[in-house]
């Protein structure tokens, strides 16, 4: 028997189908796209948070241009404390590169080309999922979402939180693999095994845009 510390990739998949993860939940009839936190945090080498996460960025333009044509709803996440992070609490505490979101650090303002267009909502939160102690579960509730499509970063951090409580809302939750990143690759995949196996169906670029081409096509 193979020992379960030296399986590969592929066995270790095999390994959580046999047990009864991974089942695919596949893309519902109202979808919106959630582009979390995507700002020059990330992107600027200056920044704690550098995660070299350019070519994902790339791929979330990708989705989101697809999104808008689409006409499908668009949500973004942002963080914003206040100076002094008192309302960022014991998270603010644990990670000292939250002062990039610190209300008027130009570190918080939107990754080129990800802005918000004037009609797409924005949720403003503190903590790492867009779902905690916002209004996103009642708005995407509101609209008659069944399945968010997730990009954004960071991988381990608030994709994951949002993906897992969009599952816990009633959400399907599509993660999609190339629009997300991490500062480590290793990380990332990780996240994305662990999310496909347990709480979300994780997707390719190309397997998005293609569904949302067919929206686009029913308009």
């Amino acid at each position: 028997m193979t020992s379960r510390a030296a399986r590969s990739g592929g066995e270790l998949a095999d390994d959580y189908r046999r047990a009864g993860f991974k089942n695919r939940l596949g893309f519902g009839s109202r979808p919106a796209l959630v582009v979390i936190d995507f700002c020059r945090a990330y992107l600027d080498p200056q920044s704690p948070l550098y995660a070299g996460v350019e070519d994902a960025r790339a791929s979330c333009r990708r989705v989101l241009a697809a999104a808008r044509g689409a006409g499908i709803p668009v949500l973004h996440t942002r963080v914003e404390f206040q100076p002094g992070g008192a309302d960022g609490g014991v998270f603010f505490r644990k990670v000292g590169a939250l002062e990039c979101f610190v209300r008027g650090n130009p570190l918080g303002a939107y990754g080129e080309g990800l802005a918000p267009a004037g009609d797409e909502v924005v949720v403003v939160k503190q903590y790492a999922s867009g779902f905690f102690g916002t209004s996103l579960a009642s708005t995407l509730t509101s609209m008659g979402v069944d399945t968010l499509i997730h990009t954004g970063v960071s991988t381990s951090g608030c994709v994951r939180a949002t993906a897992l409580d969009a599952c816990q809302h009633g959400f399907v939750p599509i993660v999609v693999r190339d629009a997300c990143g991490d500062r480590d690759p290793q990380i990332h995949e990780s996240n994305l095994f662990d999310l496909d196996a347990k709480y979300a169906d994780v997707v390719s670029e190309q397997e998005v845009l293609d569904y949302l081409s067919t929206l686009t096509a029913g308009n």
